[in-house]
């Protein structure tokens, strides 16, 4: 994908939470239950196919001030050259640099410049292209759109930077992050024999290099052509004005003569196969087992989903039930549906909790999955699922480009926009035979590839097997068409302008009302009734910042544990009853408060209130309960102290903050989590949730009087005793440390670069966020253009700050290879120090806040968006009355103000820098520009004690 992961990666950097692979997560594709499920609403399209081939369709949205555009090519990593793995996914980066008309970087101009965003990704079977904008520049992005199908412009500059991003991106998911290959290369490679789905997606550093540029061409001309793509388009538009746009744009290029080469591999049956890997950077054992799936076009695809969702959704699932909670065999475990044009898969993984072997955790896995092949599920877990997956359909569809997505994926891996819907009723008609029956078809002991991913230590006496792609695998060469015409930039004088955008679009804001229970608990509605969907959250403001000394992660184990029993219910209960109604309990604590929320059809909701009552007023905290959720909390940080993100996200909060307040990590360490008693626990949350600190948040398909009749009724009663409230998060000290972690062999190295700036509250806070916009907001903020885009150093590069109650932090980090890590360092320093230094172009600060605005506007389209929202406002000390007033805020932010917030408040001086990596590539490098820098080695390194410079 184009996306920057390192905004994740800030974005853990300021919550002060472990930072852990997004393992892949059980698909989440449309569905409704019988019965009792209500209907999901169709996505009401036209559609029609030009005389080129392109099919296009259009799905009108007036209630959205947005419109997306996607343009998704039938052409993936399936057709990947012979000996060039990750060639598509190479070249879906390519896409965005210049076309005969566009000049390098006009697109990101076009979209993240003007409020909205563009990004892509690469599948197996296709390469999509994705934005959203507000609805007036839709003519600029249809004709943005074919001008990058029909004149890509290919020259060498480009070609290398992306190859070296895309390089870099490889470390970064597949070198540095625990679990890495298992997940990217080694699922595909063990999962088919014949077929190129075996290649992985993300390719080789080895195939990468042996990439040219006359490959680069060929590929275009064979793929990137109108009847190989489909164009959708949904939003706020006139249908007679899109169809004349997309006639003018995309009508007058050429179909080629030449046809598109086939893949017509036949995946012979599977047989058992078992492989034990060892490999570096692996915290716990993992364990995986890979299964065939059916293609997505088949009947069987649907009834895999409800399948997938049985073992692997939500809390009462049975994999989350039998191997986390029960036996607590893993840290965590879980499903990935590959659906595909051709043959699918399941692969059901593990990672092993503390003490625990992969032999334990197969066994385990392949004990669930024989159930399912052996006894009917309950007419309990069957609806379960389908209300859950009800729930994903409903949400998909909230969003103008959750509605495009839908239609063309249909179109393209199962052959027929009406797939989308119709995905839906086959859901609703699977019955507990059809779960058995594809279950018996598909996941049998005989048909299954099972890879033991254990510690590389642990293999010093036994060796290990060798992962690669097979080399049965079919494969054809990229013969080039003939006469592939070299697109040149235009001239300036010839150069074609994208055409004006139209009158401005004004979203409606949404407008929170605020009322009061007699017990002192705040109630804030925002009514968003397109989708009858809600959300509700209880937020307290006590987080992880009032922990106290040796005891940090208390906040966040006290929240996890309000959902694992009751006085009337136990955790088991609590799920199962909640999942039901088609949602889920969700719980979490961060350094300024900790919330409960659920999202459930709004006719649900009078059900769902009294379970997030029950947990938020009488949790149990039941020994056996904590016990089990320390064991998941110190191996989920046991995972991140493996990460050198992580580890950077840890280390710089701490020595920029100190060891109390917003220093030590929410998360917590090992040692403060095995501190933690009950009776830390119980003091902890009689300071968090009581009436007079918690406010009660509902939104979506609800009205103020609704709200307030539901906050009465499960609310209205509830009393606590007096309790003195935790101290504020102490002073930061001085910072300026410059601190290496030597993680020897580390497959990259993060640089992260922190310090403390403002509140929330603070009347500069807008001119530091729009100060900061320019330096690492978005795709082209000035870190990204010079790490990422001029250099090829990251795959990206971002700055934050985070809104807190008391002084919270700026964080600007990135990661790249070992060796480049001075160079980074000295490239972020001199875009914070230009950034105070110079005078901020009236021009780049419009686009800058564009971003901004545009950004917190889609977060108003979906009602878990609109509570987060909210939520983060309580929580910091803001009344939610200020959404209102965001947006006009920030575009009154004038260049001298942002130049002095950024001179005042985002300078270099005064930083704490941390480094985290093979400290032998980089770190005589680092001592040249810093004398005094602090190395600490991995296996040394104590979060809660910090070393003294040195």
């Amino acid at each position: 994908m184009k996306s920057q992961t390192l905004t994740r990666y800030c974005a853990a950097l300021l919550a002060g939470q472990a930072l852990l692979l997004p393992l892949p997560a059980a698909a989440q594709a449309p569905a409704t239950a019988q019965t009792s499920a209500p209907a999901v609403p169709p996505i009401a399209f036209t559609s029609r196919t030009l005389a080129n081939g392109l099919r296009v369709y259009s799905i009108p949205d007036q209630s959205s001030p947005n419109v997306s555009v996607e343009v998704w090519y039938d052409v993936g990593s399936k057709n990947d050259p012979k000996g060039r793995s990750g060639f598509a996914h190479l070249f879906e980066h390519l896409m965005f640099k210049a076309s005969r008309n566009l000049v390098p970087e006009q697109f990101d101009r076009l979209t993240e410049d003007v409020g909205g965003f563009n990004n892509a990704s690469t599948n197996d079977d296709y390469t999509n292209y994705f934005e959203v904008v507000p609805a007036n520049h839709l003519q600029r992005l249809l004709w943005a759109e074919a001008e990058r199908m029909g004149s890509l412009v290919v020259e060498p500059g480009f070609f290398k930077s992306e190859r070296d991003v895309v390089k870099e991106e490889f470390r970064s998911r597949v070198l540095a992050q625990p679990y890495g290959k298992l997940f990217y290369l080694y699922l595909p490679q063990v999962s088919f024999s014949v077929h190129p789905y075996a290649r992985p997606g993300i390719g080789s550093i080895e195939d990468l290099d042996a990439a040219t540029i006359d490959d680069v061409r060929a590929f275009h001309a064979t793929y990137y052509r109108p009847d190989n793509a489909v164009l959708v388009v949904a939003g706020r538009f006139d249908q007679a004005q899109l169809d004349r746009w997309v006639d003018q744009y995309f009508g007058p290029i050429a179909r080629p003569s030449t046809p598109l080469p086939p893949v017509r591999v036949v995946e012979p049956a599977r047989t058992a196969k078992t492989y034990t890997v060892y490999e570096p950077n692996t915290p716990l054992p993992a364990v995986l087992l890979s299964y065939p799936g059916p293609r997505a076009a088949d009947r069987d695809s649907a009834v895999m989903e409800v399948l997938s969702a049985i073992l692997s959704s939500g809390k009462s699932s049975r994999l989350y039930q039998s191997l986390i909670y029960r036996d607590r065999i893993a840290t965590s475990a879980d499903v990935f549906n590959g659906e595909s044009q051709d043959p699918g898969l399941l692969a059901a993984y593990a990672i092993l909790a503390s003490g625990k072997t992969a032999v334990e955790g197969e066994a385990a896995l392949r004990r669930e999955i024989a159930r399912l092949r052996d006894e009917p599920v309950s007419d309990a877990e069957l609806q379960e699922a389908k209300n859950e997956l009800l729930t994903a359909a409903l949400k998909e569809r909230e969003t103008v480009d959750g509605k495009s997505t839908a239609i063309a994926e249909a179109v393209i891996v199962s052959g027929d926009a009406r797939a989308a819907d119709r995905r839906v009723a086959l859901i609703a008609q699977t019955s507990k035979a059809d779960v058995q029956r594809v279950a018996r078809k598909y996941l049998t002991d005989s048909q299954s590839a099972a890879v033991r991913y254990l510690p590389q230590g642990d293999g010093a006496k036994g060796g290990g097997d060798t992962i690669v792609t097979p080399a049965t695998v079919q494969v054809a060469p990229l013969v080039a068409p003939a006469n592939i015409v070299i697109v040149q930039p235009a001239s300036d004088q010839e150069r074609v302008a994208p055409p004006a955008p139209g009158p401005e679009v004004r979203a409606d804001l949404p407008v929170p009302v605020t009322q009061k229970l007699a017990n002192g608990m705040t109630l804030i509605t925002v009514a968003r009734p397109d989708l009858p969907l809600a959300t509700a959250m209880l937020v307290s403001t006590s987080g992880g910042a009032a922990d106290p000394a040796g005891k940090a992660g208390l906040s966040q184990m006290t929240a996890a544990l309000l959902a694992k029993g009751t006085a009337t219910r136990t955790a088991s209960q609590i799920a199962q009853q909640m999942e039901a109604l088609g949602g889920s309990l969700e719980t979490a604590a961060g350094y300024d408060g900790s919330r409960a929320g659920l999202t459930v059809k709004s006719d649900q909701l009078a059900a769902a209130m009294p379970i997030l009552a029950d947990v938020v007023r009488n949790p149990a905290f039941a020994a056996e309960e904590i016990e089990r959720q320390r064991a998941i909390n110190v191996d989920e940080v046991t995972v991140a102290l493996q990460d050198p993100g992580s580890i950077a996200s840890i280390v710089g909060i701490r020595a920029a903050f100190g060891p109390a307040g917003y220093g030590p990590p929410a998360s917590g360490t090992p040692a403060s989590l095995k501190a933690i008693s009950r009776d830390d626990i119980v003091a902890a949350y009689s300071r968090s949730f009581r009436p007079d600190q918690t406010t009660l948040i509902l939104t979506g398909d609800i009205d103020p009087e609704r709200a307030r009749a539901i906050a009465e009724r499960n609310f209205g009663d509830w009393t606590t005793a007096p309790v003195a409230t935790a101290s504020a998060a102490s002073a930061p000290p001085p910072g300026g440390r410059v601190i290496v972690v030597d993680m020897p062999d580390a497959g990259q190295a993060a640089v992260a670069l922190l310090k403390p700036t403002l509140t929330r509250s603070d009347p500069r806070y807008y001119q530091t966020l729009v100060a900061n916009a320019v330096l690492g907001t978005g795709f082209s903020s000035r870190l990204n253009q010079e790490v990422r885009i001029k250099r090829g150093l990251a795959y990206g590069a971002s700055s934050q700050i985070a809104g807190r109650r008391m002084t919270g932090p700026f964080v600007a980090a990135t990661q790249t290879k070992n060796p480049s890590a001075p160079e980074v360092l000295k490239l972020i320093v001199g875009e914070m120090t230009r950034l105070g230094t110079q005078p901020i172009p009236d021009a780049e600060l419009t686009t800058r806040k564009a971003v901004l605005n545009g950004s917190i506007g889609r977060q108003f389209e979906t009602t878990s968006g609109l509570a987060g929202l909210v939520s983060s406002y309580v929580q910091q000390g803001v009344n939610p009355a200020e959404i209102a007033r965001f947006q006009s805020a920030v575009s009154a932010v004038t260049p001298q103000q942002a130049g002095a917030a950024a001179r005042d408040l985002l300078a270099p001086a005064g930083a704490t820098i941390v480094i985290v990596g093979d400290a032998r590539q980089f770190l005589d490098a680092v001592r040249a520009a810093y004398p005094d820098v602090t190395v600490i080695p991995l296996k040394e390194l104590d979060v809660q004690d910090l070393p003294a410079e040195r």
